[in-house]
């Protein structure tokens, strides 16, 4: 029922006889003459029909918007002034012959053209209809072509696609099971897997060597940003191999991926030390794709009278840091305050700053903290920022896990405000994770959690588990 998909067809058709089957995208009727524009999964393509056969005119001049039809025509070039550059069928058109009605249908519930703004609830209730949108279904089309990437990269390394069962019994995991009621064994329940992790894990002391899948798992949590009640994940398990070997297969998936989908074309994926990590952006997921780095300065102020400053300074467990923001010294004062309030809801006390209106020049700098430091100090503060005209300086000060989570949710929000975000994609490694960390108890407690093999020997792990790394990445 075609030969061509809408959106296939191009100047090297011109000529030859097409056939197409789509919905009526849109109609347009320029004084005797019927255009359409006919849409399938691939684009659209638009149809002419003219006066000369009055059966197939009238049936065109039947149609509507989402009417089911079938089309045979022959391609011709657009005259000049007709072509559409917007449309990857711009320069082309198909001169009907025949037409046949599949489906009549009523105005649908919303107009189905990308830049119209729909609610999610309108499109959720007639999701049909918004499956039809080239933005929603070319979004489904891609998710598959990543799967079979992912599925290709996989086998070509000798992985194994094997599906575990959905129904099965609760485990203890970190999160609540949905339940499912067994009608054969009145008053007992399946519960579905959080992930395949006991059933990947039996494939592996099976003799399986590697698995992988692209697995549906579910978790009875409350939504947020980062936790939906059903997901997707790639699911791997593999044995004999080392954790240079796992880095090297997610790597090659990852650059894949990119370099498929994506403009990404970099061939290699940064390593980042936890500790470094910490150090530079405040937390262990860093957005490398905003160029904006903390400095610690703790040195700089340890000997200053300025309290604020120099009790952190002086103690272990707290840090000063300072981050510069380029060609930001324009930001009101209002903003100034916006952001101070934001530090503070997440545990921070305030939020200096510094102003670089105008370096080597009296009163170049501004800000109310200047009072309070000997100017070597500051001198020392602006060489080591290598700072410029026009750049803005904040700065962090108290306990260094506040201080990091603060300071790194700052990074994150100025680079949204500013428009400093330069690329679409930045994937890192984060390497050398700590096993352990100091909860408020002082107590020993896993980093992420306590399935991870120790980077030492057990006994290094028993004589200083503080400083004892995972392999973990």
């Amino acid at each position: 029922m075609r030969s061509h998909y809408c959106g296939d067809i191009n100047n090297s058709n011109i000529a030859s006889e097409v056939e197409i089957s789509g919905w009526v995208h849109k109609r347009r009727d320029h004084g005797g003459v019927i255009f359409l524009d006919i849409r399938d999964l691939h684009g659209i393509v638009q149809v002419v029909f003219n006066p000369d056969i009055k059966e197939v005119f009238d049936l065109a001049d039947s149609c509507r918007s989402e009417y089911v039809v079938n089309v045979k025509g022959l391609v011709r070039k657009r005259i000049e002034g007709a072509i559409n550059p917007k449309m990857a069928t711009g320069e082309i058109e198909i001169e009907a012959k025949e037409i046949k009605i599949f489906s009549e249908a009523v105005t649908p519930q919303f107009p189905l053209d990308d830049y119209q703004e729909v609610s999610e609830d309108v499109r959720l209730k007639h999701r049909f209809i918004d499956l039809r949108r080239p933005d929603v279904s070319q979004k489904l089309v891609k998710r598959s072509k990543i799967n079979s990437k992912i599925r290709s990269i996989l086998e070509k390394n000798n992985f194994h696609e094997i599906e575990t069962p959905i129904l099965t019994r609760a485990t203890p995991e970190g999160a609540r099971d949905y339940l499912v009621p067994s009608r054969v064994h009145p008053g007992e329940f399946f519960a579905l897997p959080q992930s395949p992790q006991l059933f990947k894990q039996l494939l592996m002391i099976g003799g399986l060597d590697k698995y992988y899948q692209i697995a549906k798992c579910f978790r009875d949590e409350d939504l947020r940003a980062d936790r939906q009640p059903e997901f997707t994940q790639v699911d791997i398990e593999a044995s004999f191999v080392t954790t240079e070997d796992i880095i090297r297969l997610g790597e090659d998936m990852i650059l894949s991926l990119l370099s498929n989908f994506t403009d990404y074309k970099k061939t290699t994926v940064p390593r980042i030390t936890y500790k470094e990590s910490i150090k530079k952006y405040g937390c262990d997921k860093p957005d490398l794709r905003i160029p904006l780095e903390l400095q610690d300065i703790s040195e700089l102020v340890k000997n200053e009278d300025f309290k604020v400053f120099s009790g952190p300074a002086n103690d272990k467990e707290s840090r000063v840091v300072a981050l510069k923001v380029p060609g930001a010294a324009s930001m009101t004062r209002k903003k100034i305050d916006a952001y101070t309030d934001y530090v503070a809801k997440l545990g921070a006390k305030g939020l200096a700053y510094i102003k670089v209106v105008e370096l080597n020049k009296e009163n170049g700098l501004q800000s109310p903290i200047l009072k309070f430091f000997q100017k070597e100090t500051i001198d020392s503060i602006i060489a080591s920022l290598d700072v410029s005209n026009d750049d803005m300086i904040f700065f962090g000060a108290g306990k260094e896990n506040i201080v990091n989570l603060s300071m790194s949710s700052l990074i994150k929000r100025l680079g949204e405000d500013l428009g400093l975000i330069n690329a679409s994609w930045a994937p890192c490694w984060i390497i050398d994770f700590p096993m352990f960390e100091r909860n408020k108890e002082n107590n020993l407690t896993s980093l992420h959690h306590p399935f991870t093999l120790p980077a030492v020997s057990v006994d290094e792990l028993k004589a200083d588990p503080d400083k004892t790394l995972s392999d973990r990445h």
